[in-house]
Order: structure tokens, then C-alpha cells, then sequence
């Protein structure tokens, strides 16, 4: 049974990314969150056999089931990674691979995604790494133990050698940027032509300039009359 499903984890629409709230309301940052999402779906569809995303919330679930993705609500009070392996367990039985991506990795592009999966039929498991040392895709067996949080790159590869499994790096640019800081905003502005996010935040107006301060892009709102 070679299949490889694609797991979202996605948490509730009413907590997204307070640490924007300089920059975004609590609005915007839902709405932001929706279209970092639907860029993730698009980039999936096609190229794995199932894409489910996983959320405690109703709202989540409804938003996706729109989008034509089926949906996994967790159960009981857990943490990501109990989420996640309450996932892999139940669809254990229709594929062979997992491959997880967060919600929140707008510049993630197809070929990102074809070259993980081409890398699979060498490696048994693919890890990209995020830029803090965290882990922005993930594709392994249904077997494997999931490790996300801080430095959970170094996990992942941890758990892949106490397994005897082998495993491959991939990694860019693109794919290492998630969305947690005003500064991650400017990325999208600056390198997401063709995104839903890069298309909404211009939209709110906002705009990005190179910065020599302690932060490379400096992100404001544009003036209005």
C-alpha cells in the first residue's frame, strides 16, 4: 500500500498568531491564518492521495470541509503532537506515509513538495526544517513517533536513527519560513506573488521596506487619506 496522506494540524481560528497582534487584528490574523491555509491545500492537492486536516475547532473543520478537504477532529484535550498521532493512528490503515505540513507555510511550493516526495523512495524519512530549528514538513511511515515543538528538527532526526530508519534533509528557504513575527510578514509581501496570504495582507494594506536595524524588513501600514 503505497499512499502517501497529508496531514494539516491547524489550531483554533480564534487563537491564530497573537504574536502578529502589533500589526493585525484579531480579524485579520483569522483571515490571514484561512489564506496561509488555502495556499497549503493548494500546493498538496494533487500530489499526495489525501489531504485531512486536523483541528479541536468547529470552526476549522467547517472552513476546510468548503474547501472540498476532509477533516479529523481531535478528540479529548491533548497537545500537537497528540493530535498528530491520533491522525496517523486512524489512517494508518489506508497509507503508508504521513506527510505533515503546518498551516502556516505560505511560500510552500509544488516542486518543494514533489522533491520531498521523489526523496521518499530513497529515504524512509524527509524532514525540512523550519529557521528556529523546528520542523516546517515532515513525511515519514505511520509508524513513526512525531516529536513537534522546540528544536524538533533534531527530534525527528533523533527518532529516525533510535529507529534504524534513514533519512534526508531538505532543505529552502521558502519552506523554512513560517509565519510568527512582523518580520515574517514582510517575507510573505516580498517573496508570495501568486499567494492568498501575500494577496491579503496586501489587501489590509500593508507594506514591507528593508530595514538596517536589529530587523531586516521593516512592515507598516500604508498611509491612507
Amino acid at each position: 500500500m503505497e499512499k502517501t496522506f497529508a496531514v494539516i494540524p491547524v489550531s483554533k481560528f480564534t487563537d491564530a498568531k497573537t504574536r502578529l497582534s502589533p500589526k493585525l487584528t484579531p480579524l485579520e490574523r483569522e483571515n490571514l491564518l484561512k489564506s496561509m491555509l488555502k495556499d497549503v491545500i493548494g500546493v498538496l492537492s494533487g500530489l499526495v492521495d489525501n489531504i485531512i486536516v486536523i483541528s479541536s475547532d468547529d470552526d476549522v473543520l467547517n472552513f476546510v470541509k468548503k474547501l472540498g478537504v476532509e477533516t479529523f477532529k481531535e478528540k479529548g484535550v491533548t497537545d500537537l503532537n497528540g493530535a498528530l498521532t491520533q491522525a496517523i493512528q486512524h489512517y494508518s490503515n489506508f497509507c503508508s506515509n504521513i506527510f505533515i505540513v503546518p498551516s502556516d507555510v505560505p511560500l510552500i511550493k509544488k516542486n518543494h513538495v514533489k522533491d520531498i516526495l521523489n526523496r521518499s523512495q530513497e529515504f524512509d524519512v524527509v524532514i525540512a526544517p523550519s529557521k528556529g530549528g523546528g520542523t516546517n514538513a515532515l513525511l515519514c511511515p505511520t509508524s513513526f513517533c512525531v516529536k513537534f515543538g522546540d528544536y524538533s528538527f533534531f527530534e525527528h532526526i533523533d527518532e529516525a536513527k533510535l529507529r534504524g530508519l534513514s533519512h534526508s534533509i531538505y532543505d529552502s528557504f521558502y519552506l523554512s519560513m513560517d509565519v510568527n513575527t512582523a518580520e515574517d510578514l514582510g517575507e510573505i509581501m516580498l517573496h508570495g506573488k501568486g499567494t492568498e496570504a501575500k494577496d491579503y495582507l496586501k489587501k489590509v494594506q500593508l507594506k514591507v521596506k528593508s530595514n538596517h536595524g536589529s530587523e531586516r524588513l521593516d512592515v507598516s501600514r500604508e498611509a491612507t487619506i
